[in-house]
């Protein structure tokens, strides 16, 4: 989800400095509503749960596209298996292809046990535009936010969270992996301090049916503390995310989504890390927590087993730096 986010300042820009171009853009249904202010751009869902989840379904995509369009290019933005084949298929059919370079080699050297090599790498952002450019489109990121003013929260969303008359903290305390999650009990005791020592409005964001249950005892136990995972769409989290005054999160696909609409965001680092390219978007280096240990970053997406067994990269995280951090803006 993160790494869709990512592409759109790149598209946008991309857009808007090629206005000669039409654009159909592949990916997941649910991702719609975040290139719906891009101009001619078709956006074409792909679900790779069902219609096109094997080669038999990637060779129907195909055949789909070719009917619909006759494309001059095709660039890869996510060099897995099924855009693999997908661009082969074109390549193969006479259309010019371009995917990105994932940097992998130096990732490996970033996240190796031993000889690390602690140097940033090019972010992902400006790995998207040198594919473009590549492509033979020179193209300079530009964006200024998914929405140019404010956006006024709906009815439906204004009944769950209220007007706003005080400041509201975003908090995503879920990841992926389990190397990207802030422990718990710390994450329990920081709502706890916001909701006992300040008017904040605390507004938990979160998925899957594990995490909802846990944020909704959260919000059970805390005043002024409201869990809305599950109950907005995609395009209604922007929103409020937008009206948020900052955002908590791990490195998650919630950093990224807090970037498209221009809210801080103090994000919390533990086995990965910002040096392999996926900070948010214009976020303030600042205002990353993360520790300096020798092991870290142990793995580019917070997948592997802690080899101390404890992740001290995120148990030994002072609350007190967070706070600090969040100050800021609340």
């Amino acid at each position: 989800m993160g790494d869709v986010a990512m592409t759109i300042p790149v598209i946008d820009s991309f857009a808007r400095s090629n206005p000669d171009v039409e654009i159909t853009m592949l990916s997941s249904p649910k991702f719609a509503p975040l290139f719906e202010q891009i101009p001619h751009l078709t956006f074409f869902p792909v679900d790779t749960k069902k219609e096109y989840k094997d080669v038999g379904g990637i060779w129907k995509l195909f055949q789909k596209l070719k009917r619909e369009k006759q494309y001059d290019c095709v660039i890869d933005l996510h060099d897995v298996l099924r855009s693999k084949l997908l661009r082969t298929l074109f390549k193969l059919s006479g259309v010019s292809v371009f995917k990105i370079d994932k940097g992998r080699e130096e990732k490996r050297a970033l996240t190796r046990e031993e000889r690390k090599e602690l140097k940033p790498l090019k972010s992902t952002i400006q790995r998207y535009e040198e594919t473009f450019i590549r492509a033979g489109y020179p193209i300079k990121t530009s964006f200024e936010g998914l929405y140019k003013e404010t956006i006024s929260l709906s009815s439906t969303i204004k009944n769950v969270l209220g007007e706003k008359r005080e400041k509201w903290l975003a908090i995503a305390p879920f990841a992926q992996h389990q190397g990207k999650i802030f422990p718990l009990n710390k994450m329990e005791e920081l709502i706890q301090h916001y909701t006992r020592n300040t008017s904040t409005k605390i507004i938990l964001f979160g998925g899957g049916k594990n995490e909802q249950q846990k944020l909704e005892e959260w919000a059970k136990n805390y005043p002024n503390t409201i869990s809305i995972a599950g109950k907005f769409d995609i395009q209604e989290e922007l929103q409020i995310l937008q009206q948020c005054d900052a955002l908590l999160s791990m490195d998650s696909s919630n950093m990224h989504f807090a970037s498209l609409v221009k809210t801080p965001v103090v994000s919390i680092w533990g086995a990965t890390h910002p040096f392999a390219g996926f900070y948010g978007y214009q976020q303030d280096p600042e205002d990353a927590v993360q520790l300096d240990l020798a092991c870290r970053p142990c793995s580019i997406y917070g997948n592997k087993p802690c080899k101390k067994g404890n992740y001290p990269c995120l148990n030994n995280i002072d609350n007190n730096a967070i706070i600090s951090k969040l100050n800021k803006y609340i």
